[in-house]
């Protein structure tokens, strides 16, 4: 059997694989402690699982419209109205199999042969591949701790060629918790004007941000950005959903909506009719108390975590203002992100993601969607590990 040839430019997902080899090593009975998956580790709110229920008990499990029910559409609609002031219709809005899947329709409807999307890296893993799979070019534009892993428009200005069609951006990001302000995103779009480029914005992480911060959407900070800007996001974080998989994209051009529509309708169909049921709730607010919990925990881990890491020599960490990642600095000790971490799997079982999986070498990222005392065990070993091999 012969493979496609498209499959050769393809890589595998690094965090996935991590995580698969940590989950593995816990089966054979070693003592892991994994820190790589982007998962909250608190269950999806009781309110959204009731809902579930009822949609079973009523009967709402049959086929959908490819692009969602009425219902749920609007309920994003009403989101988005409510948390950034923003004005959608129906057929401006397509969910989907999670974010990922959005993306993936994005870049097959809008990629051909040749063009430019502009990705800030660190990135998450997924962007240059699904890019590069649609036939597109990825540039990528460097950043570190010193600008708090954020683009400056200078460095966007120097980036754009006749070929860019896209930019795309993550606020908050994965892996490292940037978040761009409404002043750094009003000076991202002075440099667009004038331009056909669009914006896709995935704002994944959007209710996890810290500090009293007002987190601020792409398409709200001009006219102009709002016709270019199409909108990423789901429930998979925030409101601990991941398995129910569940994205949508918001978009003010139906064009781009009916194609996504016929590229779904051949590939996936409707996400399940029981989760588009239940995402109601969360879309309109009613899982709210839950986010804040989820949120204030986070925050309580991302200040314990920050402190232990920066007291480590030859390590260190900027606090982020947003998700539930930290990108952690051991240029100090090595710029071999890989070795780091895979000598830390072996020798100290703990799990944690390279930044070369990010498009960023001398980082690892670490996740804190997880308890307290597994944080404080695993920052001790890695303490141990550089003190012993460095």
């Amino acid at each position: 059997m012969k493979i496609a040839k498209r499959m050769e430019n393809l890589s595998p997902s690094v965090t996935m694989a991590i995580t698969a080899l940590g989950r593995e090593l816990k089966a054979q009975g070693r003592d892991i402690l994994s820190f790589s998956a982007g998962e909250p580790d608190f269950n999806t709110p009781d309110i959204i699982k009731e809902a579930a229920i009822d949609a079973i008990k009523a009967g709402h499990t049959k086929y959908t419209a490819v692009e969602g029910i009425t219902e749920t559409k609007q309920a994003i609609i009403n989101k988005l109205k409510r948390d950034h002031g923003l004005n959608y219709e129906l057929n401006h809005i397509v969910i989907s199999n999670g974010a990922k899947h959005s993306l993936f329709n994005l870049f097959q409807v809008l990629i051909e042969e040749g063009d430019e999307v502009i990705i800030p890296a660190p990135y998450w893993v997924t962007y240059p591949e699904q890019v590069k799979f649609s036939d597109g070019v990825p540039v990528f534009i460097d950043t570190d701790d010193s600008t708090e892993f954020k683009i400056t428009p200078e460095q966007l200005k120097a980036a754009i060629t006749p070929k860019t069609k896209i930019l795309l951006l993550n606020t908050p990001s994965n892996p490292t918790g940037s978040v761009y302000s409404k002043e750094e995103l009003i000076a991202i779009g002075e440099v667009l004007k004038g331009t056909d480029i669009l914006v896709l914005s995935d704002e994944m992480y959007e209710k996890i941000i810290y500090d009293g911060r007002k987190f601020t959407a792409a398409a709200q900070v001009s006219e102009d950005m709002f016709k270019r800007t199409v909108t990423i996001n789901g429930l998979s974080k925030a409101v601990a959903m991941t398995g129910w998989r569940f994205g949508y994209i918001a978009t003010p051009h139906p064009d781009l909506v009916k194609a996504m529509i016929k590229l779904q309708g051949q590939v996936t169909s409707n996400v399940n009719s029981i989760t588009q049921y239940a995402s109601i709730l969360a879309l309109e607010g009613q899982a709210d108390d839950a986010i804040e919990m989820m949120r204030v925990e986070f925050e309580k881990r991302r200040d314990f975590a920050v402190e232990k890491f920066n007291a480590i020599k030859g390590i260190s960490c900027v606090k982020p203002d947003g998700a539930f990642y930290l990108f952690v600095n051991i240029k100090g000790v090595t710029e071999d992100s890989m070795k780091f971490c895979s000598d830390l799997l072996e020798q100290k079982g703990v799990a944690v993601v390279p930044g070369l999986a990010f498009g960023t070498e001398g980082y690892f990222r670490f996740s804190f969607a997880t308890d307290l005392t597994s944080i404080e065990k695993g920052i001790e070993r890695i303490k141990e590990f550089v003190e012993a091999n460095y």
